[in-house]
C-alpha cells in the first residue's frame, strides 16, 4: 500500500507501516505525528527567537534522527480503504541523499512543472506547491546530515511562508477594497444617471413652460398691438370729428358776428 503516490509529492517518504506493528515509543512519536499539520502550523506560528524553539534546539541532541525528521516534517496518517480499523503511518525517508538524488529531484521538478502546465511568471499555485515540495525535500536531505541546519532551513521556510501569507492577505484586502470602490462607483453612477434623467425631465418641462410663456407673450403683445391700433384710429377719428366740428362752429360764429350790409 502506498499512501503518497510518487507523482503526488517530491518529498521522499518511506513505505507505509501499520501502526499496530509499532513499538510503544513509535506509537508515541506517531501520535504526535497524527496532528502533523497542527504541529507544523504551530511551528510555523512560533517566532524564530521564541524560548520554545530555543528549548527544542537545546534538546535536539537527545532526539533520534526519526524524531528530528518527525518534528521537521510530521508523519502522514491514513486509513486502509478496505478496512477502516487499520491505520497506517508514513514517515519521510531517513535515507541520505546522493548527488544523483539531487539531480533526479531537479529533473522531477522540471518534468512536473511541465506536466501540470505551471506558469513561469506571475502568481501560480501549481508552481508554488511544487517548489514548496522541492524545498521540503531539500530540508529533509540537509537535516539528515545536520539536524540544526535542517531546523534553520525550516525557520527560513516558515518565514517565507509567513511573508507570502502576509502578501496574500494584503492582496486580498486590496482586491476587496477595489471591489468596494467599484461597487460604490457603480452605485454613484446609478445615482448620477437617475439625477441626469430627472434633470432632463426638468429641462424638458422648463422648455415647455418657456415655449408656452413665449406663446402667451406673443399673443398678448399681438392683442395689445391690435388694441392700440384700434384706439389710435378711434382717437384720430375723434380728433378729426372735433376739428370739423370746431371749424363749423367757428364759421357759424363768424357769420353771427359779422355785420349785415
Amino acid at each position: 500500500m502506498s499512501i503518497i503516490p510518487p507523482s503526488a509529492s517530491l518529498v521522499r517518504f518511506d513505505n507505509p507501516t501499520l501502526i499496530s506493528a509499532q513499538t510503544d515509543r513509535d506509537r508515541k512519536g506517531i501520535g504526535g505525528g497524527m496532528g502533523g499539520k497542527q504541529n507544523e502550523q504551530q511551528m510555523m506560528d512560533i517566532p524564530g527567537s521564541s524560548p520554545q524553539l530555543q528549548r527544542k534546539q537545546q534538546t535536539m541532541k537527545d532526539l533520534s534522527l526519526e524524531e528530528i525528521l518527525d518534528k521537521i516534517l510530521p508523519p502522514r496518517m491514513t486509513k486502509d480503504p478496505n478496512n477502516s480499523d487499520l491505520l497506517y503511518c508514513q514517515r519521510i525517508s531517513s535515507t541520505p541523499a546522493t548527488r544523483l538524488d539531487v539531480i533526479n529531484l531537479q529533473e522531477q521538478l522540471d518534468m512536473r512543472l511541465q506536466q501540470r502546465q505551471a506558469r513561469e511568471t506571475g502568481i501560480c499555485p501549481v508552481r508554488r506547491e511544487l517548489f514548496s515540495q522541492c524545498f521540503d525535500e531539500l530540508i529533509r536531505q540537509v537535516a539528515i546530515n545536520c539536524a540544526e541546519r535542517g531546523l534553520l532551513l525550516l525557520r527560513v521556510r516558515d518565514e517565507l511562508q509567513m511573508t507570502l501569507r502576509a502578501y496574500q492577505t494584503l492582496y486580498e484586502s486590496s482586491v476587496a477594497f477595489g471591489m468596494r470602490k467599484a461597487l460604490m462607483a457603480e452605485q454613484g453612477k446609478a445615482e448620477l444617471e437617475r439625477k441626469l434623467i430627472q434633470l432632463d425631465e426638468d429641462k424638458r418641462e422648463l422648455e415647455r413652460q418657456l415655449k408656452d410663456t413665449k406663446a402667451n407673450a406673443e399673443a398678448t403683445e399681438k392683442k395689445l398691438t391690435e388694441q392700440r391700433q384700434v384706439e389710435e384710429r378711434k382717437h384720430m377719428e375723434e380728433i378729426n370729428f372735433l376739428k370739423k366740428t370746431n371749424q363749423q362752429l367757428k364759421a357759424q360764429l363768424e357769420g353771427l358776428i359779422a355785420p349785415k350790409k
